[in-house]
């Protein structure tokens, strides 16, 4: 997919309101992985990511006439996307919320031993591989949900903080601080646990059975260590920001963009592809 402009952006949303679809289909391209991205890390698993990147979806489309070219196209989107996923009740840790004392604890005394081989043939690095990615991700939800905004789009998208702060409705400064507070403490948490990313004990390829028990990972359903990873700057523009200031992108380096799954693509295409488009076209 090729990085659009805000310019391109604009004509194809003039283009798109008019009716024409394929403008709504390339609108469409430009921003799946951007939302689909910021659902993972919002809402911890890719299933739950998948079923509100297709609602956000929706909304944008369904909103597009009230787009009035105030601020970037994405920047749009990012709201319409963080609004609905900080109001999003329907993924799995919506009714299970995480602590960092819950993970902390159970680093420290869950029980890994003796655990048979779960692995059904699967090579173990791999299983480890997806472990890690899958721990890392869904730790982001100890973080209550307006933290987790601002931690990924600060961390992941290094979003400008004044463009950031007008996304969540705060101040420059107060974005800036919080993101400051909020890296610092999930930096301490993995240099205290993670033997991945800091000094501690917990080390992926140990605790890989006790995964599998818990069903935290499937070796036959693989997410993170075969989805197609991409730079983020194919997505948008980043730049070294001074949220970065504080040295600790290397801690966070779980923060992996990746294209949207297949099966989300081909639904959208075929939400498209429907009768229900022209409804939307004319609402």
């Amino acid at each position: 997919m090729d990085k659009k402009t805000n310019q391109e952006l604009q004509a194809l949303v003039e283009k798109a309101t008019s009716g024409d679809k394929k403008a709504l289909e390339e609108l469409i391209a430009s921003v799946q992985d951007i939302i689909f991205n910021l659902s993972l890390r919002m809402l911890g698993t890719f299933a739950d990511s998948e079923d509100a990147t297709q609602d956000i979806i929706l909304k944008v489309i369904t909103h597009l006439s009230s787009f009035r070219g105030e601020s970037a196209f994405t920047t749009w989107v990012f709201r319409i996307a963080v609004n609905h996923l900080k109001n999003y009740k329907k993924h799995m840790f919506a009714h299970r919320p995480l602590s960092f004392e819950y993970y902390g604890d159970d680093i420290e005394n869950g029980k890994t031993q003796d655990i048979p081989d779960l692995s059904q043939n699967v090579d173990k690095d791999i299983l480890a591989e997806e472990l890690k990615m899958s721990c890392t991700n869904v730790m982001l939800q100890c973080l209550d949900v307006e933290s987790r905004c601002i931690f990924i789009l600060g961390t992941m998208f290094k979003i400008d903080s004044r463009i950031a702060g007008d996304i969540l409705g705060i101040a420059p400064e107060a974005y800036r601080q919080r993101l400051s507070r909020i890296r610092k403490k999930m930096a301490d948490f993995l240099e205290q646990y993670c033997g991945e990313y800091g000094k501690g004990k917990c080390r992926c390829k140990d605790r890989v059975g006790y995964a599998i028990q818990n069903h935290r990972i499937n070796p036959l359903q693989l997410d993170y260590t075969t989805a197609e990873e991409i730079p983020i700057q194919t997505m948008l523009d980043v730049k070294s920001a001074m949220e970065d200031a504080d040295n600790l992108s290397q801690d966070f380096s779980f923060c992996k963009p990746y294209h949207s799954p297949e099966r989300t693509k081909r639904l959208i295409q075929e939400f498209l592809a429907s009768t229900q488009y022209s409804v939307i076209k004319n609402s």
